[in-house]
Parts: structure tokens; sequence; C-alpha cells
């Protein structure tokens, strides 16, 4: 596994970041175990979660099969860079059954002071990394929630921050009132939907993360499964194939994508590769990138990934991918001339 800075922090983390948000409705916790151990032998050391993973089914749930896998020692704990987020409405994860109660969403110093305690003890850990804002909150001023964020790193409970589906001008909103408030380092990771069908986040979102110095993690590398082999997995009917559904159906749909995901895999089938890998990899040859978050249901598709990380890519490929999905270019640039 190779590794890399984690923003503008001394933390050194792998090039892929292990996603957790299957474990619980898509693998069950035996398995869900095996992965996170699989993941561990092999170099990953960046694990992902959210308060409110296990959705609809156990909403929390998520975060207490990584408790377990913590519980079973032998190191598990200290070796692993955890996160998790905040934001997502906990009722019905935390014991409340009225959905109209407040103050169990959001970035209010409550309720960050709540989620944290919540999370700590599902994980079964004294403190955790990352502590991620999953989603901006417009009726919450970043001056409360660094506040509620400082008081937390005093005692230990987290040590980072990062934020989670931020546009560029809240990354610099909050990474200004941080420094206004000297609070630390203010964030140091923004998680965004970024891959190579969906580049929009070039625009803004990265030069905000470069600049203030966040590493940039994308999620849904594979645009839920639509650049994992998805024309070719419809054509031989694949048993577990999900591109029936979500992004993949919308991108599917879409003749003008379809054409363009076809254009791909031909590429990549002509140069001997696979699909999924191609597209990890590109992701790690990109500007600000720390690592993709991969969220293997199965072994082999986290060896998958794995494998990306070892991919290198000729140059004449990263332009004739760069010829079917361009990005949007940069700002103001792209929009204005």
């Amino acid at each position: 596994m190779e590794y890399t800075q984690l923003g503008h922090t001394g933390v050194r983390v792998g090039r892929l970041v292990l996603g957790t948000m299957n474990f619980g409705p898509q693998t069950d916790e035996a398995t869900s175990h095996d992965l996170m151990d699989a993941a561990l032998d092999a170099g990953v050391n960046f694990f992902d979660t959210a308060n409110i993973y296990g959705l609809t089914e156990h909403k929390g749930l998520t975060e207490e099969i990584l408790g377990s896998w913590f519980g079973k020692g032998g190191g598990r704990r200290e070796k692993v860079v955890l996160a998790t987020k905040v934001y997502g409405n906990m009722i019905n994860g935390e014991g409340i059954v009225d959905g109209s109660w407040p103050n169990y969403d959001r970035l209010s110093a409550v309720n960050i002071r709540r989620a944290v305690e919540a999370s700590l003890r599902r994980l079964g850990t004294d403190h955790i990394d990352v502590y991620q804002f999953h989603h901006v909150d417009r009726n919450t001023s970043f001056e409360e929630i660094w506040q509620a964020v400082d008081v937390l790193i005093q005692q230990g409970k987290i040590l980072y921050a990062g934020s989670s589906n931020f546009p560029g001008y809240k990354i610099a909103q909050a990474s200004e009132t941080a420094r206004r408030g000297r609070l630390g380092l203010g964030l140091v990771s923004e998680q965004c939907l970024y891959n190579l069908a969906e580049r929009r986040a070039e625009l803004e979102v990265i030069p905000a993360a470069q600049e203030y110095g966040l590493g940039v993690i994308p999620w849904s590398p594979l645009h839920q499964g639509l650049l994992g082999g998805a024309l070719r997995k419809q054509a031989e009917g694949s048993a577990g194939n999900r591109t029936t559904s979500g992004r993949s159906a919308a991108g599917l749909g879409d003749p003008v994508l379809r054409a363009k995901v076809q254009a791909y895999e031909d590429l990549v089938a002509k140069h001997g590769l696979e699909p999924g890998e191609v597209a990890l990899a590109w992701l790690l040859t990109r500007p600000g990138v720390t690592g993709p978050i991969v969220g293997p249901r199965t072994r082999d598709q986290l060896d998958s990934a794995l494998r990306a990380v070892e991919l290198v890519l000729p140059e004449q490929l990263l332009a004739d991918l760069d010829e079917i999905f361009p990005g949007p270019g940069p700002a103001p640039e792209a929009f204005a001339w």
C-alpha cells in the first residue's frame, strides 16, 4: 500500500479509503469483519463511516459493526485512522421514535456533542480521528460549529475535522472562520462526489480544497457501478449486477452517457484492463486526491480495488480518457469565457 499525508496534517493514510456504508444493510457482520481484516492486512489504514449508516433498517448499525471489530483487539483500533460523520437525522437510531423531535440532526453544538458521544459508544472507542460534517448546515454558523469542535478536541474526543459534500465557497468560509478564531488546523479533508463521469468537483471544490490544504477523498469512484463494466455485465447478465438502479440506471438510460460508457469500456478492453480498476487508478493520478473511498461487499471487490493502487496508466490512455470524459475546466474561465 502506498501512503500519503492527509491534507495539511502529519498523519499518513493509505491511497485507498475503506468505505463501510454497505456493512449491515448489504454485508453481514461476519463478512464485514473479514473484509476489514483483509483490508488492514493489505495496509489499508483509513476507514470511513457515518453515524447514519445502517440507514432505515438500523441507523448506527455500521458504527456498531466497526465497534465489535475493534473489540476483537489485536491492535485493530490502534492501526486504523477512523473517520465518521455527523449531520443526518438520528431519530429512530438513538431510542427516539418521535420523528419531529428537534436537535437530533444538523450541526448545532447541541447535536454535535450528542452525536459524538453516541458514535463513541457505538464504535467502542475513546476518540474519533477525523470527525466530518456530512453536509452543510445553512442554519448554523461556523463560529458555533468550530466552538463545538474546539471543545471536543480539547477533551481528546476528536483529533481532526473534515467536511463532506461542501461547495467550494463553504470550504472557504469554514476555513477562514477557523483561521480568524485561531482554531487549530480547521478542515483537513473534503469528501466529494468525484469520478471520471462526474468531474464538476474540479471546477470549484477541488481548487478550494487545495488552496486550504484539505485532502480530497472522492466518494462513489465508480459512479455507483457505471464505471465498473456496467454494460459488459448487463450483456453478460452477471449475477449481482446492480446497474439497474440509482445513478447507474439513470446513466445507462441517457443515450449520450451510455455511448461514453461504451467507449470507455472498449478503450479499457483494448489495453487489457478492468474498467473499475482503471477508474480508481485514474483518481489516484488527480491533483489533490488523497484516496478514493471503496465500499466492497465481497473479497473479490476489495482485491480489485487493491490492484488499482499498483496500476500505472499510460499517458496515452489518460489522454484518451479525457477525450471520453472531459472535465469542466478551471474556474472562472470554464463558465465566464
